[in-house]
């Protein structure tokens, strides 16, 4: 019981940090990434359910994105769960599945070392594609001034949005660690396959 009570209000704490983002990594898609993280969890019958939970309700409450260091993080973090309590084994452990988590440009091949990270991975990396990545992207994409398309560089240098789905998300089916989110994954990478050759049929006029 008192961990549920403690994600409650965690849940309560970054719905009001993320309250008026507007790049994708909102609120939403955290609550998202929770979800699916512990349904991979019960799924996979794996995993210690708090520091799973915790992982994904904070992993981007502090990230590179918004400006964030790792030790501007590592800091926040703490000081979110530190009043909760919690051993310095299980902040340990979410501070490492967040500073962990990204696939930075196509190229993070680590492999975290704990299933917890790599349940929260998959969950986060799901979110990434499939209909809600593909509108993801487009409101990233908007955010950063992105083109949509530039069809002369855009599987070259992934600087448009359509060139962000070459560089990254087609990549995220084979990174899957777990038998659960390599299901999840397949469905989602097919609605990307399939938009990208609607998208390419209506940019050529057919």
């Amino acid at each position: 019981m008192r961990n549920e009570i403690i994600i409650e209000d965690i849940k309560h704490i970054v719905a009001d940090r993320l309250r008026n983002e507007a790049t994708g990594h909102d609120w939403w898609h955290t609550l998202r990434v929770y979800n699916t993280s512990m349904d991979i969890a019960e799924a996979e019958g794996k995993g210690d359910r708090l520091i799973i939970g915790l992982a994904a309700l904070l992993h981007d409450v502090a990230d590179h994105k918004f400006g964030y260091t790792d030790a501007d993080r590592e800091t926040i973090i703490t000081d979110i769960l530190r009043p909760f309590e919690l051993n310095d084994t299980v902040i340990e452990q979410v501070i490492y599945i967040v500073n962990n988590l990204s696939f930075k440009q196509g190229k993070n091949k680590h492999v975290l070392e704990t299933i917890e990270g790599r349940i929260v991975q998959d969950a986060d990396r799901l979110d990434a594609i499939g209909a809600i990545g593909i509108a993801r992207a487009f409101a990233y994409g908007g955010h950063k001034e992105r083109p949509l398309y530039d069809p002369e560089h855009s599987e070259e240098t992934g600087n448009d949005t359509i060139g962000h789905f070459h560089e990254k998300l087609l990549l995220l089916k084979d990174g899957m660690h777990t038998e659960t989110g390599k299901g999840k994954a397949l469905a989602r990478h097919e609605r990307m396959e399939q938009f990208l050759k609607d998208f390419h049929s209506e940019w050529d006029g057919h």
